[in-house]
């Protein structure tokens, strides 16, 4: 999976598909009205399929965008959307989403302690990611969550980590993850 994703990164590179420069939050501004309708003007999602983006590591946004504009990962409305962008131009966005802070508070009456063990590792127990190549969960539609842990069970999307964490688990506890960050309340703030 490494390799195939490094033979891609490198042949973009080779066909001018990697960022002239860093992106630039301002630039990434203007491509994020494209993006506003599903996912907010701040990452703050606005349908409940589409995941909340502000916040995010920088890297992991970059990369989930260009895995949807090289066809490492597909999704009907996100692959086309990708497909449409330059390499700068999803630079930009990321920086621009990327520059927002989310945090996230538990519930009240709920402790860190009861958080899904396979999880907190690398998604926080308030669903803030620990790892800049993991995505926040706080706050996330449980139908979204669900989702996307059947899909890395089915083989239909793929990760080195997730992969086998989803094949272990059932319908209920991938719904008690998903219900878990669900419940959490995030917040998310704009850039400075």
């Amino acid at each position: 999976m490494r390799a195939a994703a490094l033979i891609i990164l490198g042949g973009l590179t080779l066909a001018g598909g990697t960022p002239l420069s860093a992106g630039d939050p301002a630039e990434g501004r203007k491509v994020a009205n494209m993006c506003r309708t599903c996912h907010g003007i701040d990452g703050l999602a606005q349908i409940p399929i589409a995941p909340n983006i502000g916040g995010e590591p920088e890297a992991y946004l970059e990369s989930q965008l260009m895995a949807f504009k090289t066809g490492a990962r597909e999704h009907e409305m996100m692959s086309v959307v990708a497909a449409g962008l330059s390499a700068q131009q999803i630079s930009d966005v990321a920086a621009w989403y990327g520059a927002h802070v989310a945090s996230a508070r538990l519930p009240d009456g709920v402790s860190e302690a009861d958080a899904p063990d396979a999880c907190v590792s690398c998604h926080g127990a308030d669903g803030i990611a620990l790892l800049p190549e993991a995505p926040n969960l706080a706050g996330e539609v449980n139908i979204y969550i669900d989702t996307q842990l059947k899909a890395f069970r089915t083989g239909k999307r793929r990760h080195d980590i997730m992969s086998s964490i989803a094949a272990e688990m059932t319908d209920e506890e991938i719904r008690a993850v998903a219900d878990w960050y669900a419940a959490v309340q995030l917040e998310i703030t704009g850039p400075e």
